[in-house]
């Protein structure tokens, strides 16, 4: 398993990362996919499943979709 994050500023609807959670999450390869106190979205995934990049892609066109801005991809 690989592991990745992102700051994705300020994320205080519970309706948005309930969204983010279940899409994300039921992508092939996702372990888990946790929102911190800090604003970060921790995910584990599996590399022989969903690459890097794409999945860093993903992330990045859903949190915008909802409205918020990943600081570092």
């Amino acid at each position: 398993m690989a592991n990745i994050s992102f700051k994705a500023g300020s994320i205080y609807c519970y309706d948005c990362v309930l969204a983010l959670k279940k899409f994300i999450g039921s992508l092939d390869g996702i372990q888990s996919i946790e929102m911190t106190e800090e604003d970060r979205i921790d995910i584990s995934f599996d590399p022989s499943s969903i690459e890097e990049g794409k999945l860093r892609q993903i992330v990045k066109d859903s949190t915008e979709k909802l409205g918020f801005k990943i600081d570092d991809v």
